[in-house]
């Protein structure tokens, strides 16, 4: 199995905490914020639950762009062979 070592860079890492603390974000949002936050300074790969999440929400009209960028990023760290 090909393991992807790909990081959260440090501006979606400050997003991701954003949406950590805000009140008025979704649990959606904050599902991929957390796990983006997992994944800064490790080489972690994104489990195949948030990877699907992720993959639903960039494919929703209906998710706001932070949101969609947290999902390209914890997707982008996803298992390669998925």
């Amino acid at each position: 199995m090909s393991k992807n070592t790909k990081q959260t860079s440090g501006r979606v890492a400050s997003l991701a905490s954003e949406t950590l603390r805000s009140v008025s974000t979704s649990n959606v949002a904050k599902t991929l914020a957390a796990s983006a936050l997992s994944q800064r300074g490790v080489a972690k790969q994104t489990g195949s639950t948030t990877e699907d999440l992720a993959a639903k929400v960039l494919a929703s009209p209906k998710y706001a762009q932070d949101t969609k960028v947290l999902a390209a990023s914890v997707l982008s760290q996803s298992n390669r062979e998925r």
